[in-house]
């Protein structure tokens, strides 16, 4: 029995082991004949197949998105741009093969020899940039030789441009080329070496928004490299569209009234926040960066003195002047320090301590109540309520209404002003506070500092009731099928802590100023629209007081700064403007009127056009240098800024500490 089931064993195991055997035959079999077919019988076809075409992977470029101002008109849109590139592999001969490229251009012969030779290492497949932006001539003639320029392929990739140049260019910003530090931020995961990115702006801030996803396509490309099919898509994905909070009629004809000036203009919704038109003036072509630029040209518009690639609106700080007398007047009124019957006589001077301090107004203007006082920028009588406040309790309520602060606009670079009190003089200085430096500060001068957006913000806030607004400048985000994003609602940043009566008062001396006859800026009244406004000198630079403040020339840069700021209509207004003009030396001369025709075109609906804008500026210019003294607004120029104190030291920091127009600035 158990001879048997050995014998049985054996025989089940001999039968496996000859199944195994057979199956091992069969796919060697097998595998021979799929070898023959390949190799013998097709192998020519498949030999001229692998070397005459291959499988690809190319990137398509996204659509970044496109910027419309309030109103959806375009101001920055996207052309095609034909990029020329070489990939080796495909271009053998390469050095003909570039040097008949040249030829076909119209080039020198080795102008696209010398493109590769940095990148020999380079992956023979990879594309190598050697021409951006070849124009449509260009491309036609690569196209009619194509056959003759193995390797040579022409991408079409969408370019930025801005279609006003220069116009907006703070605001709107530009694009350059991506940093190799910038390519490890998260913030530009997805991008490569080579892409543009935003680097200053709106297009730096809404960068992520604005630049779309990558997409790609799988080809078969011939031995020449061209596409024989595509294989397989994935679309990219455009960037979103903004639409800006500027109105481009008004943000035009600002910077037209700007052209003969440096300076500065913003204009703000004063129920909304939103920013209806920044201007800086001189500004820059945006498209030059986008277009490449050269180290020069770089080197001009940094060195400029100038400052072309500053934002004045946001990175300027100028001393407020007499336009800080609002925060004077709202603190005076709320804390009692003076009421609406408060009056003070001005005799043209103030005597403290042992020194004079004078009012702007040799003559003086007799006796003036707060109204008067602010309509016709009396500085006597804010010389006593500075001195009766203090700076401490001034500057809490400077900043309370905002100054001294970041507005919280999403552009780069804002400066925050600044608001001074005593402490900050004690550590920054190691000098005591001395009480003659209040009567500085208390009509905007001394070591204050303020933007022109601060500004614009304090008088939106007076405008609309106290209310303080964060700066907007984008309304919405939208897809590129018209999908709402982002919807941008009015952000409030604060309440202006003054009693209602004092905001009455306050407006109501800003109403005079522009509408009475002895107000400073009643040169800009409108019959049409009631304005109400400030103007401001800002002194650069103090004399000393043995000199004659009218008749000793002043060189052009040493001019003071002229400032207007206003809202309008004066019963529920709709804008509300800050105007900053570098030594331009009276605000009523040189800022209320370009205020005054931004006001009429807005409000009124009178545009002076592209031929008369000019004529404005050039008007106000000559005014700037042709002035009559007499008719000063809040300090005459060149007369002795109150900033010392009453011990008359020659050291005093408030003058010392101010030797430029601007403490800080910031190019990006």
């Amino acid at each position: 029995m158990a001879q048997y089931l050995k014998t049985a064993d054996s025989e089940w195991f001999r039968q496996r082991l000859t199944l195994i055997l057979f199956c091992l035959f069969a796919t060697f079999v097998l595998l021979f004949l799929r070898l023959f077919q390949l190799q013998v019988l097709q192998g020519q076809e498949l030999r001229r197949l692998s070397e005459n075409n291959c499988i690809r992977l190319q990137s398509i470029e996204p659509s970044r998105g496109l910027i419309y101002d309030q109103t959806g008109k375009m101001v920055v849109d996207n052309r095609p741009s034909f990029n020329l590139s070489v990939v080796l592999k495909d271009a053998r001969p390469v050095e003909p093969t570039l040097k008949r490229l040249a030829r076909v251009m119209g080039l020198p012969p080795d102008t696209f020899v010398e493109k590769i030779k940095g990148n020999k290492n380079r992956v023979s497949y990879k594309p190598i940039l050697l021409k951006q932006d070849i124009g449509r001539d260009a491309l036609a003639a690569v196209e009619v030789h194509k056959y003759e320029l193995p390797g040579i392929r022409v991408d079409v990739k969408p370019k930025r441009q801005y279609i006003a140049r220069e116009s907006a260019a703070h605001l709107l910003g530009y694009l350059s080329e991506i940093s190799p530090n910038e390519l490890t931020d998260e913030d530009c995961t997805g991008c490569r070496q080579g892409d543009l990115i935003g680097k200053f702006g709106v297009e730096k801030t809404y960068e992520k928004m604005l630049r779309g996803a990558r997409g790609g396509r799988q080809v078969e490309v011939d031995a020449r490299g061209r596409v024989v099919e595509i294989l397989k898509t994935v679309d990219a994905r455009p960037g979103y569209n903004l639409f800006l909070t500027i109105n481009q009629k008004l943000q035009t004809q600002a910077e037209a009234l700007l052209q003969n000036v440096a300076g500065a203009v913003v204009a703000m919704d004063p129920q909304t926040g939103q920013i209806l038109a920044m201007a800086s003036n001189p500004s820059f072509d945006q498209n030059a960066f986008v277009d490449g630029m050269s180290h020069d040209q770089w080197e001009a518009l940094r060195t400029n003195p100038l400052r072309p690639m500053e934002n004045k609106v946001i990175q300027a700080e100028y001393p407020p002047a007499s336009t800080y007398k609002i925060v004077t007047a709202l603190a005076g009124l709320s804390e009692g320090v003076i009421n609406e019957s408060s009056t003070v006589f001005c005799p043209g001077h103030y005597q403290f301590g042992n020194r004079v301090y004078r009012c702007w107004k040799k003559g003086g203007h007799g006796r003036v109540d707060v109204v008067a006082a602010m309509a016709e920028s009396c500085d006597v009588f804010f010389y006593q309520v500075g001195q009766k406040l203090g700076v401490d309790r001034l500057a809490w309520y400077a900043k309370a209404c905002g100054l001294g602060a970041h507005t919280g606009i999403e552009l780069d670079h804002e400066a925050a002003g600044l608001i001074p009190t005593a402490d900050w003089k004690k550590q920054r200085t190691g000098i005591p506070w001395q009480r003659g430096e209040t009567l500085s500060i208390a009509i905007g001068q001394g070591y204050n500092l303020a933007t022109p957006l601060q500004m614009a913000v304090l008088m939106a806030a007076v405008a609309n009731g106290g209310t303080r607004l964060k700066p907007q400048i984008i309304s919405r985000v939208e897809t590129a099928e018209g999908r709402v994003v982002e919807d941008h609602r009015p952000q409030v940043t604060g309440k202006i802590p003054v009693t209602a009566k004092a905001l009455e008062l306050v407006r109501q001396g800003l109403f005079n100023a522009v509408n009475t006859r002895r107000g400073t800026a009643q040169k800009i009244r409108l019959k049409a629209v009631d304005i109400s406004g400030k103007t401001g000198t800002a002194q650069v630079f103090s004399r000393k007081s043995n000199e004659d403040n009218r008749e000793t020339p002043v060189q052009d840069h040493l001019k003071p700064h002229a400032w207007f700021v206003a809202y309008a209509p004066s019963e529920n207004p709709e804008i509300a403007i800050a105007v900053i003009v570098e030594h331009g030396e009276h605000g009523s001369s040189a800022a209320a009127p370009i205020a005054g025709e931004l006001i009429k075109t807005y409000l009124v609906g009178e545009d002076p056009g592209p031929e008369k804008a000019p004529l404005v500026s050039k008007a106000v210019n000559e005014v700037i240098h042709h002035m009559n003294p007499e008719e000063g607004d809040t300090t005459a120029a060149g007369r002795e800024v109150p900033a010392e104190s009453a011990t008359d030291n020659p050291q005093s920091a408030t003058m010392l500490w101010r030797t430029s127009p601007q403490r800080t600035t910031h190019n990006p």
